[in-house]
């Protein structure tokens, strides 16, 4: 069999800039100007799932030394990821605001009158990379208030409702590196070919299994728990439940990104 004969019954390659600039089109009134956003994450998130890679070799493992606005430590990683997502935006003018689990406040971007605000967990599941744990980037985007382009008050356009978010999404780097994002049409996920550096679609239009057998909590907090939680989770240990299997990795992203495809808890 010839190499075109094998190819024809394969399914054409769709990158993550050609999905989004479909996306677009279905949007006659689009600028770019999202667009051009979304592939500066998509920018970031090859630059660290090549760090992340390449972590024991350039001895960017461990604790940084520093505290987060969440008390907890932050690893070297954390620092360099974030670092990363700022450097990837900050050259998008459209970006006014950056808020992310490492910065005390949110930022605003200098000189930008940009109408978009970023907020993301640069590397969700870090103090677990020396491990080989699977980490994660989580973003959302939402859109500025225009009354409020001075920078006055960042926390009002940071603090906004769910239900407003322009678009959603993240990033596993595990065995494969996976980028999941919705902006309202359909949740699609995207695999980082690393022959040629870019994301290329895996599934589109991913829906949860309405059912599934697995539950993902840390049960070392179970004293914390309140007693409805506690019960529950004591039926689903139980012959009555089936029982469910518990699946807990440590890190939001990995076990989200399960749960997503399998279904459960």
């Amino acid at each position: 069999m010839s190499n075109d004969m094998h190819l024809s019954g394969q399914k054409n390659f769709v990158t993550i800039e050609e999905h989004i600039l479909g996306q677009q089109r279905s949007h006659p009134t689009a600028t770019g100007s999202f667009s051009w956003l979304l592939s500066g994450i998509t920018l970031a998130a090859r630059i660290i799932s090549a760090k992340v890679r390449r972590a024991g070799i350039l001895e960017v493992l461990g604790e940084a030394g520093d505290i987060n606005v969440h008390g907890e430590q932050q690893q070297k990683l954390d620092i360099l990821a974030n670092k990363t997502i700022e450097q990837c935006l900050g050259y998008r003018g459209n970006v006014g605001i950056l808020a992310s689990e490492e910065l005390d406040h949110p930022k605003v971007m200098s000189g930008s009158n940009g109408k978009y605000v970023v907020i993301f967990d640069p590397l969700d599941g870090s103090s677990n990379i020396d491990v080989n744990v699977s980490v994660g980037t989580i973003f959302a985007i939402f859109e500025r208030d225009t009354s409020n382009f001075n920078g006055d008050d960042p926390m009002s356009d940071v603090l906004q409702q769910g239900h407003r978010q322009l678009a959603a999404g993240y990033i596993v780097y595990g065995s494969s590196t996976v980028l999941t994002y919705t902006t309202g049409e359909g949740v699609h996920m995207f695999t980082l070919d690393p022959t040629v550096g870019g994301f290329i679609l895996a599934q589109e239009n991913v829906r949860m299994p309405e059912t599934g057998k697995m539950f993902s909590v840390n049960e070392g907090n179970w004293n914390s728990f309140p007693r409805g939680i506690q019960e529950y989770l004591k039926w689903c240990k139980s012959e009555a439940a089936g029982p469910y299997t518990a699946r807990y990795i440590g890190s939001l992203v990995a076990d989200f990104h399960r749960t997503l495809l399998r279904g459960g808890i």
